[in-house]
């Protein structure tokens, strides 16, 4: 089987829809199954601002069904909301070809915290996207269910996984700071709710993760904490095993993917009880959930260490891609499309 999954998130980003897309291809490699990306390389850029690391592609609507019809997949997915998300689904809906999508970013709250734009547009216009597919996967039951309540159709499930090879609990960072240590990893930007976890009173040190452009204001108002940039692979692995807690507080993820990296490495989580926290932690003794952050952060800090990497090793990136395949066999989608005769001889498909 081959699929051809559509993405404006792509590298070098490094978040975690990137992270799960990149997980599923080497997962699905296993399972018989051939992942190809249509991703933002190759095509002009737009001239807006951005987070560091992002291209808003600017597709064109000729080189888009080249790309899909070089492939020619057996299942098409479209991942993401942005320019190549359009377009793929705008290619789909000209040939009539059935197609899945994936809600994986509350882009409406993002949105709305950017520009003060009701969040009731941009569901609407998310409404309007994924309805036209024949399934719209979500990760956790308590989104399948807000989703359903803004009147998302055709909704299934696509849990997410985690590389327990990569996040391991043993050769933790030597942090020289005062324990405990409360650290956060991800995109410094305001959506992620960063000044929820600075602004509390906690005993040792505060420690982020990443890069964003939020960063050198988050800095300046919070001089306490420790910024120590972007990490990737063992090095980031190593300092998410030398925390004590992993501090989520985010109000707007759909999963929170860094969560179960968190627990694979050995270290609670706290975060607040809303979609993601709600559905990962639930009521495990892996992590603490409290509309009072610096509580939840104190509790979590008396959680089992072993614990937390036994839940995560149940939650394989093989089970994840055997879910997501079982979604698209199950739809019968497009198969076997031809490529387009004036075009078919220009260069490969890969992203």
């Amino acid at each position: 089987m081959r699929v051809l999954i559509a993405t404006d998130a792509w590298r070098p980003q490094v978040n975690g829809v990137v992270r799960t897309l990149t997980s599923l291809a080497r997962a699905a490699a296993t399972l018989g199954v051939e992942i190809e990306f249509l991703t933002p390389d190759g095509f002009p850029s737009m001239g807006v601002p951005t987070y560091p690391g992002l291209r808003m592609a600017l597709p064109n609507r000729r080189e888009i069904a080249r790309r899909i019809e070089k492939a020619a997949p057996d299942a098409i997915h479209i991942a993401t909301e942005g320019p190549i998300g359009w377009s793929a689904r705008g290619y789909c809906r000209r040939r009539k070809l059935a197609f899945t999508t994936s809600y994986t970013t509350r882009f409406p709250e993002y949105i709305s915290v950017r520009t003060g734009l009701p969040t009731a547009v941009g569901y609407a216009v998310l409404r309007y996207f994924h309805n036209a597919g024949a399934m719209t996967m979500v990760a956790t039951n308590s989104l399948k269910q807000e989703l359903a309540a803004r009147g998302f159709s055709k909704l299934g499930f696509w849990t997410r996984g985690v590389d327990t090879e990569l996040f391991r609990p043993d050769e933790p960072a030597q942090l020289d700071l005062p324990r405990p240590i409360f650290m956060t990893v991800g995109r410094v930007a305001v959506e992620k709710n960063l000044e929820a976890f600075l602004s509390l009173d906690l005993p040792g040190s505060m420690v982020v993760v990443g890069d964003g452009p939020q960063r050198a204001e988050l800095e300046r108002r919070f001089p306490r904490a420790k910024f120590l940039g972007e990490k990737t692979g063992r090095d980031l692995t190593s300092h998410v095993a030398a925390a004590d807690v992993f501090v989520f507080p985010s109000l707007t993820d759909t999963f929170g993917v860094v969560q179960l990296e968190a627990l694979a490495c050995g270290t609670p989580v706290a975060a607040f009880p809303v979609t993601g926290p709600l559905d990962v932690i639930a009521d495990h003794p892996i992590g603490a959930l409290d509309t009072d952050l610096r509580s939840a952060c104190l509790r979590a800090l008396s959680m089992s260490r072993d614990t937390c990497r036994s839940f995560a090793l149940e939650r394989s990136w093989e089970n994840s891609a055997r879910q997501f395949i079982g979604n698209l066999t199950a739809l019968h989608p497009s198969r076997s499309l031809r490529p387009a005769r004036a075009v078919a001889a220009r260069s490969p498909v890969r992203g």
